[in-house]
């Protein structure tokens, strides 16, 4: 299903969105209609709009838009799209009229398995808004992918960690889960797991990584997904904290569509 204000999309529009590549969006996983850190996601999307377009957002539209490709049973992957396709190379410092662009796809049947990740001195061009242009994170991924792994991870160029290409990352040292602070998009799920158990933010660095026991991603899509390798530091695939995180995450309540 690809939709443009609730009516099929057109080639134009989805041209436009491809060659100017400008705009924002939000992935939600809709379970029987429902979606966990609903709230969160609208937010996202009134805040990044404001940003890159100088324009408000009606989320009552967008939810209603997005509830047409959510099923009443069973599990799909939604993602939302704002983008204002009148906008172009020349264009771009037009008065917007931002337009919502909804996609459907069916969500994965089964847990995902663990990650393992190169880190890379990288930081996102406005880390706090989650950005169509994805060319130099998938870039990284690509590079990475054809080298053995599966993703990368941000580090700053002091080495601080940062986050993973489209993940948040949380780190277990002493039994206690830790965030890495800095410049990041916190994601709805590291949001709703920080706000159920109260884990604290830190700065981490790469260096220090010996002294961590576990590490994991946490996605909206995938939930609580454990990483078994940064470079060639092998961390478990199971660890009793990240295990309650992840239940944690399956006993969070979520919100109809």
């Amino acid at each position: 299903m690809i939709e443009l204000d609730g009516e099929p999309a057109g080639s134009e529009a989805l041209a436009a969105l491809a060659l100017t590549n400008y705009g924002h969006f939000t992935t939600l996983l809709v379970e029987d209609g429902r979606v966990r850190g609903l709230d969160l996601h609208l937010e996202r999307l009134i805040r990044d709009c404001r940003t890159l377009f100088d324009a408000a957002l009606d989320p009552g539209r967008v939810r209603a838009l997005a509830r047409r490709a959510a099923p009443e049973r069973g599990r799909r992957t939604v993602r939302i799209t704002v983008f204002d396709q009148a906008l172009n190379l020349g264009s771009i410092g037009a008065q917007a009229r931002p337009r919502v662009l909804v996609t459907a796809r069916p969500a994965p049947g089964t847990e995902p398995g663990p990650l393992r990740v190169r880190s890379v001195v990288h930081r996102r061009d406005l880390p706090e808004v989650k950005s169509v242009g994805l060319c130099p994170t998938l870039r990284l991924r690509r590079r990475a992918q054809r080298e053995g792994y599966d993703d990368v991870l941000f580090t700053g160029s002091d080495g601080q960690i940062l986050e993973g290409g489209t993940w948040n990352i949380g780190l277990v040292r002493d039994g206690q889960v830790v965030w890495p602070g800095g410049d990041v998009l916190a994601g709805t799920t590291r949001t709703l797991l920080r706000r159920a158990a109260g884990d604290p933010t830190a700065l981490v660095d790469l260096s220090e990584i010996d002294s961590y026991e576990a590490v994991f991603a946490t996605n909206a899509a995938t939930g609580v997904r454990p990483v078994t390798g940064i470079d060639d530091r092998e961390f478990p695939a199971a660890h009793p904290a990240v295990t309650r995180l992840a239940e944690i995450h399956r006993a969070l309540p979520s919100t109809p569509l």
